[in-house]
């Protein structure tokens, strides 16, 4: 109940009149917008194809699962990661009940009450649709770290986890027997107009035995060939959509299968498309194009639908 007083504050007034005249500010100022918006709320969101089943994870190795989005549940060596939640149907700016923004085109793969205990919360940026606050809410956990970029924590409620912690390009940060670094990508961090201070990583996950890259969010970029070492990336996770018009700062799916093989992946998991209609690409060509730059390896790309999972031993 707080949080919702504190959202209808945030816009100057309570109930139908903060709302009717937010609408008409937005309405005033993306009218394109407004109308996309009022054919969104009558369209009901398709369901996942898939449903992965965690419980039968075991402690060792990598699994994981694309549950929608840049959304990623993995378990490493018995630790359990989420990646850039977002598990409701809308994103955007929340405003008591209603959300101004964007709908799933399809839900996630598992719900909010369906997912295990999460013991690192991986946050790349701060834009709606990777830092949902509703979802990171629903995650506080005294028992769970965040891991977020820097400037960001405000948008938390960092006493309700077990840590969080703020990283930027080159700094690490430990949970248990993970190593996360952060590394510079091409995008940008402000949530709103005014808070272009806000920082943006892609991540690079160490054990003894595995290495992760979640890209986060990116345009083509340089920076993913500094992580290559001599022990090859067991998993890169990529965004290969909304690249049309936004291709400054998102990448296409070949630019994506190129960073990833710059930082010496063996697998993909790509990410950031068929689930919200975030630019005018169509909805399955990045997958499309992705397995296309796959060549003749299509089986290095390890989910192409919602709720896909795998196990690497």
């Amino acid at each position: 109940m707080a949080g919702k007083l504190a959202r209808r504050a945030w816009i100057g007034g309570a109930g139908a009149t903060g709302v009717a005249t937010l609408g008409a500010f937005v309405y005033r100022a993306a009218p394109a917008f407004w109308k996309q918006f009022s054919q969104e709320i009558q369209r009901p969101v398709g369901r996942a194809p898939r449903t992965p089943d965690w419980r039968r994870w075991t402690d060792r190795g990598v699994h994981a699962a694309w549950l929608g989005h840049s959304t990623v549940l993995m378990r490493i060596d018995g630790l359990t990661i989420l990646t850039d939640p977002i598990l409701y149907d809308w994103c955007g700016i929340h405003v008591g009940p209603v959300t101004l923004g964007l709908k799933r085109l399809v839900g996630p793969a598992l719900e909010p009450g369906n997912l295990p205990h999460i013991d690192l919360l991986l946050l790349s940026h701060a834009h709606m649709d990777h830092l949902d606050i509703p979802s990171v809410r629903g995650l506080e956990d005294r028992g769970t770290a965040v891991i977020t970029a820097r400037a960001t924590s405000d948008l938390l409620r960092p006493r309700r986890y077990r840590s969080v912690t703020e990283i930027g390009w080159g700094d690490k940060a430990r949970v248990g027997p993970l190593s996360v670094t952060g590394f510079e990508v091409r995008h940008w961090g402000a949530r709103v107009r005014t808070d272009d201070y806000r920082g943006y990583n892609g991540y690079l996950i160490e054990t003894g035995r595995r290495r992760i890259v979640f890209g986060g969010d990116t345009a083509e970029t340089t920076t993913f060939r500094q992580l290559r070492s001599s022990r090859p990336v067991d998993l890169a996770i990529m965004p290969i959509g909304a690249y049309n018009p936004w291709i400054a700062v998102h990448c296409n799916p070949e630019q994506a299968w190129r960073m990833g093989s710059d930082a010496g992946a063996e697998h993909f998991l790509p990410v950031h498309h068929q689930t919200f209609k975030l630019s005018r690409e169509p909805l399955v060509e990045p997958i499309e194009r992705f397995l296309e730059a796959a060549g003749s390896h299509p089986d290095r790309v390890l989910a192409r639908h919602i709720g896909d999972e795998f196990h690497l031993s």
